[in-house]
């Protein structure tokens, strides 16, 4: 491992609070060059994880958003076979020449890039069981075979990647056994107020500790089936800023409670926001 490799570091970002912990998750992933497998309640900043490693070590983001029918060849490339056959209809370009419609993936534009990059392989967990194993292999290797054009695409610069998992489904043993793994724990009310300042630097004090003394209270409401996140505190702390209210208010009700919660026995709970607990 060279010591340039060694050197790289990340402390979070300007719109992104990071725990001692997550930070060296991180730091250590870079370092083994290893998957970062990440998990933890929706909201809680799974996803802006990558962006903002992307942004503290100045290096291009490439998304792959994972489906219910993603392969792992998908992430690859795809031979656009359709666009083939009508270029071969109409006479358009050269269809002879099967490179120009070999189209990279996410994985193989990160293998191929001349810069190294940030990966995020987004909710892993969405694609069927055979997924995260199909994908072992070419996260081992760092390179792929293209069987139209017999080429073989070697990483230039190995990728950091992060996967985000909401743990709908058990991901392999193989799998995790080449991950280093972090669950990101809900945010206290001392790291909550943290991040909320990095998004409202002038709010003010009344306002931050009545909305998250309001928010907290939701979040603790036993028959809550979806409690808010820290995405949807922010988006509240918005809408009770543009709004102008006062901070008091939020001591006897919940404004605009639809931010915050959304499932109607939720909202039944709090009588519509008319209680705050």
């Amino acid at each position: 491992m060279s010591e340039e490799k060694k050197m790289i570091t990340f402390e979070g970002s300007e719109n992104y609070v990071v725990s001692d912990e997550l930070a060296n998750a991180v730091n250590v992933a870079i370092a083994l060059e290893k998957p970062l497998l990440i998990k933890g309640e929706p909201g809680t900043g799974k996803t802006m994880l990558a962006e903002a490693i992307a942004e503290a070590l100045d290096m291009p983001l490439l998304v792959w958003s994972i489906k219910s029918t993603t392969k792992a060849q998908d992430g690859l490339y795809v031979y656009d076979t359709v666009q083939r056959l009508y270029d071969s209809q109409f006479g358009e370009g050269d269809v002879a020449d099967i490179k120009q419609y070999i189209k990279l993936g996410k994985l193989g534009e990160a293998f191929a890039s001349d810069v190294q990059t940030v990966l995020l392989i987004d909710e892993i967990d969405k694609a069927d069981l055979e997924f995260p194993n199909d994908l072992l292999w070419e996260l081992d290797k760092m390179e792929f075979y293209i069987h139209e054009t017999k080429e073989t695409i070697k990483t230039k610069h190995r990728p950091i990647v992060i996967i985000t998992s909401n743990a709908e489904k058990e991901l392999p043993d193989a799998f995790l056994r080449r991950c280093i793994f972090h669950y990101i724990e809900f945010p206290s009310l001392n790291k909550m107020e943290e991040i909320i300042r990095v998004h409202f630097k002038d709010i003010d004090q009344k306002l931050c500790d009545n909305a998250m003394k309001a928010f907290y209270k939701l979040r603790s409401v036993r028959d809550i089936a979806k409690k808010p996140s820290t995405s949807e505190l922010l988006d509240w702390i918005q809408a009770l800023i543009i709004s102008g209210i006062d901070p008091k208010v939020l001591e006897h009700r919940i404004p605009f409670i639809g931010v915050l919660l959304k499932k109607n026995q939720d909202i039944d709970l709090t009588d519509g926001g008319k209680r705050c607990f």
